[in-house]
């Protein structure tokens, strides 16, 4: 009897408890501000994808009820309002349970110099007419807002550590990272091998032109014996408030495009790419590639070539495997696939090429099966599979059709 009101007890302690969980995603608050009636439009907020590396993997901040996490940044030169609000709080009266120290966490990422009264941060956004991009202009393009009913310019711009006030504000621009790539790592700036790459919305206020921040890219400049350098996507962003609008084609084209113009450049490459980030760098490099000669619609149904590789390298540093897909890319899109024998030949083309890991896998396994015990024979034989393989060969061939697909309709679009 005892134990069953125990239970009931620390039910209802677990109840109670639960009331005090909020997903630390939908706590914090972000936003650009660019107006000061901005501060209290919740219009404008926006909310993190990621939180897990602050707040562990179930995304929860303990201890607090009506929980708002508020990370309010000018629109341009990212100057920082942090506070935090929350309706109730657990007290002692729950058994010494302390609550997380939300604010503490914030404050690992944050840099020094942020307000925490919004009075005081409106007063700061008069002075944004002051913030001027940094770096060297390398683009300029416009997109159409249909709620403006207005084209819209945008500026791209390339910039290093050591133009003034570069670093402090990207102590303040990398902290976006945290929510939204999952990966998310902090860089050490002090290295001259980083590239920095910047996106900028130019706009008026008050008949004064202002600049505020859509995205950034980071470079980094490996060295490649003996005079050869291979830059490598670090990590991209396009903030949320612009995603969708097409900024990262624009910025990962005139990225590109800069690389492409330096002759000690072998190659352009990207650590761990994202899915997302993959299906951009297809439809930039197929963008890029259509025009180049090798690339030419009558050359096309020969397969890929040397050529292809060595003109994708040599012109605009693209590497043979990427190179590879933006050839099938291109030859799905002139290629009337109601032609059985054009469509069997290139599926056969697509699927070898998709089917050389396992081939290699295989002959090593076979080399292995020589030296392996029957119970570690017994563990690979299975990876040997043959209707096993083509199952995944076929689904592996209609996931790659799919990616292309969406590519050559995003270029008709374009």
């Amino acid at each position: 009897m005892q134990q069953c009101t125990e239970m009931a007890g620390m039910n209802v302690m677990e109840k109670k408890l639960a009331e005090y969980k909020c997903d630390s995603n939908e706590a914090i608050c972000l936003k650009l501000v660019r107006f000061a009636e901005e501060v209290d439009d919740e219009s404008t907020t926006f909310h993190p994808e990621y939180s897990h590396q602050l707040y562990g993997d179930d995304e929860v901040a303990f201890g607090y009820k009506g929980l708002q996490i508020q990370l309010y940044y000018s629109a341009g030169n990212l100057i920082t309002l942090f506070k935090v609000k929350y309706s109730a709080r657990v007290t002692e009266n729950f058994d010494c349970v302390e609550p997380d120290d939300v604010e503490g966490k914030i404050r690992e990422i944050i840099p020094a110099g942020f307000s925490c009264n919004t009075d005081d941060f409106i007063s700061l956004l008069e002075k944004e007419a002051n913030f001027k991009p940094f770096g060297t202009l390398l683009h300029t393009y416009h997109i159409h807002n249909v709620e403006a009913g207005e084209n819209l310019t945008y500026q791209i711009h390339k910039v290093d550590v050591s133009w003034p006030g570069f670093r402090d504000y990207h102590e303040r621009l990398q902290t976006f990272l945290v929510w939204f790539i999952e990966t998310a790592s902090f860089i050490d700036v002090d290295d001259d091998r980083w590239d920095f790459f910047l996106v900028f919305e130019k706009y008026d206020k008050d008949g004064e032109t202002l600049f505020a921040t859509v995205g950034y890219m980071s470079v980094y400049n490996y060295y490649v014996y003996p005079d050869k350098t291979r830059p490598r996507v670090s990590q991209m962003l396009i903030l949320p408030p612009f995603q969708g609008e097409g900024h990262g084609a624009q910025l990962l084209e005139a990225v590109h495009r800069f690389y492409c113009n330096l002759p000690k450049v072998q190659d352009i490459t990207a650590e761990d790419p994202s899915e997302n980030y993959v299906k951009l760098r297809d439809y930039v490099l197929v963008k890029l590639c259509q025009t180049l000669p090798s690339f030419s619609t009558d050359k096309l149904p020969l397969g890929f070539s040397d050529d292809m590789a060595t003109e994708a390298r040599e012109k605009l540093k693209i590497n043979k495997k990427h190179a590879r897909r933006v050839y099938e890319i291109l030859r799905l899109r002139v290629m009337d696939m109601s032609d059985e024998t054009k469509a069997r030949d290139y599926r056969l083309e697509v699927k070898k090429r998709l089917f050389a890991p396992t081939k290699k896998n295989q002959r090593e396994l076979t080399k292995m099966m020589k030296c392996l015990r029957p119970e570690e024979l017994a563990s690979h034989i299975s990876q040997m599979d043959t209707a096993l393989q083509q199952e995944e060969l076929e689904k592996s061939y209609q996931e790659v059709l799919a990616e292309y697909r969406r590519v050559i309709e995003r270029l008709a679009q374009a």
